[in-house]
């Protein structure tokens, strides 16, 4: 096992408490003097839902697996999103990030949280591969020659149309899997607002 599979692993692990360093800078960083606060809010809650989206669409498809902590796996997941590319929900999750720092007004610490969150995820994304590979074979080879990692393909339309493979899993389901990260943006914007008038 190579070091970066081996620091994805322990990343993948952390995973909980690494987005704090980012909290803190999001809260306590002014804004600049030249911020434009109301029409920064509604972009950065734009690009917020729009990340959000991305990730309610991937849980859709992949289901309670995409909450685990340990190196269980489900299915191959190549539905949906999954289609497109393989790591719907980390671009999602880069999406947030920055919708938060637009909406936090620090559009300088936009293109900072996309590099440190690009970084964790390739190594993170490093260490899923080779378990994936080495479990299921042939198919996620299959799968990796047709699916980009990050950049999306539009070629596999056909199989983003696809209900999920975990066809009970319903939108209710979704909803309730993804309750955590609905209250922590919830939250989050909570907090920027507090930010804004003290």
């Amino acid at each position: 096992m190579t070091f970066a599979s081996r620091l994805g692993g322990w990343l993948f692990r952390q995973r909980t408490w690494l987005p704090l360093p980012l909290v803190a800078a999001l809260l306590l960083l002014p804004a600049g003097p030249d911020a434009a606060g109301g029409p920064l809010w509604i972009m950065g809650a734009l690009v917020v839902a729009v990340g959000e989206g991305i990730r309610l669409w991937a849980v859709h498809h992949i289901g309670a697996i995409s909450r685990t902590r340990s190196d269980r796996l489900g299915p191959l997941v190549s539905s949906g999103p999954f289609a497109l590319i393989r790591n719907p929900l980390y671009a999602g999750n880069i999406l947030l990030w920055a919708g938060f720092a637009i909406t936090a007004q620090l559009i300088w610490f936009v293109p900072v949280a996309i590099v440190l969150l690009a970084l964790e995820y390739h190594a993170i994304v490093r260490w899923e591969e080779g378990l994936l590979a080495s479990r299921i074979g042939q198919p996620y080879e299959q799968y990796v020659a047709r699916v980009p990692r990050w950049l999306p393909s539009w070629s596999s339309r056909p199989e983003m149309l696809a209900p999920p493979v975990a066809a009970t899993f319903s939108w209710r389901q979704t909803l309730f899997s993804e309750r955590g990260t609905l209250i922590a943006i919830g939250a989050g914007f909570l907090l920027l607002w507090l930010k804004a008038r003290f």
